[in-house]
């Protein structure tokens, strides 16, 4: 199994240029405007534009309205969607795009009962907990809250 990386919250072109040429296999944007690290359709749309091609854009939305996530697939060629907030299976596996599901870590929560029904979710994604940041935090979680609550 080979590991991929993804580098997140990218605002700028010459940061996702930065980050293919050195190894990335992709890229995310973050469409959350709350976040710092947020951008809109046309910074998404330049940035995405101009990402070496097998560079993978993915969009990274909390808790999005239908139609943000359709106008981001048509306007900026996205190759991935995650989503990072309470989004149900039945609405992540409504979008023609394959789409990654993030879980945000603490204690109390059980991982495979949160994650088990997003089987159609290529991949998950775990996150540190932050009662105020969603969208993916950049902070570190205790990986052994799952091992103790397992034993």
């Amino acid at each position: 199994m080979r590991t991929r990386v993804k580098i997140c919250g990218i605002t700028r072109v010459e940061d996702a240029q930065s980050a293919a040429a050195q190894g990335a296999d992709a890229i995310g944007l973050v469409f959350y405007p709350p976040s710092p690290r947020y951008v809109d359709l046309g910074l998404a749309r330049q940035i995405v534009e101009r990402t070496p091609p097998l560079v993978s854009a993915v969009a990274v939305f909390v808790n999005p309205a239908r139609d943000q996530v359709e106008s981001v697939i048509r306007e900026c060629g996205v190759t991935l969607l995650q989503f990072h907030g309470d989004e149900p299976p039945e609405f992540c596996d409504g979008f023609p795009v394959p789409y990654i599901k993030a879980a945000r870590i603490r204690p109390g929560l059980d991982l495979i009962k949160y994650l088990s029904p997003y089987t159609a979710a290529r991949a998950w994604m775990l996150d540190a907990f932050h009662d105020e940041l969603w969208g993916g935090t950049g902070g570190a979680f205790d990986w052994s809250i799952h091992a103790r609550a397992a034993v």
